[in-house]
């Protein structure tokens, strides 16, 4: 018996968390996606990022996206499935915004110049930022 089958061991929250997300992004992927994600996922299994299961169900439940005429409508465990996957998609945007800070200093831009472009109004406020994000990626 493994640990995932015993019920007196208490279960790893980050697995957990991990398979929360990857059914998350499979269940939204199935039941709303459309257009270039809709083939991917018919052809490959490939589901949508979770940014974009985020914002499909996000515009779906406002009303701003026309849902498929053969899709069920938005129901709370889609909406929670969008919740589930708001971690997955700001650790993910973390990592571009470091890479592109990484990037940007690499060819010759000040930390005064990221600053503007992050909308920072210093460039020490622009290294801490960077400094954090860095330390929260490498987790």
């Amino acid at each position: 018996m493994s640990a995932t089958e015993d019920p007196f061991i208490r279960p790893d929250p980050e697995q957990a968390r991990r398979a929360r997300a990857h059914e998350a992004l499979f269940r939204v992927t199935e039941r709303h996606a459309t257009g270039q994600a809709r083939l991917l996922w018919e052809q490959s299994r490939m589901p949508m990022s979770a940014h974009e299961a985020i914002r499909r169900v996000s515009d779906l439940a406002a009303g701003s996206a026309a849902p498929d005429p053969d899709a069920p409508a938005v129901d709370q465990a889609d909406l929670t499935a969008a919740l589930t996957l708001v971690p997955l998609a700001r650790a993910e945007f973390d990592q571009m915004e470091v890479g592109l800070l990484t990037m940007a200093k690499g060819r010759g831009m000040t930390w005064q110049e990221l600053a503007y472009g992050l909308g920072l109004n210093t460039a020490q406020a622009a290294r801490q930022r960077h400094d954090r994000l860095q330390a929260r990626t490498e987790t």
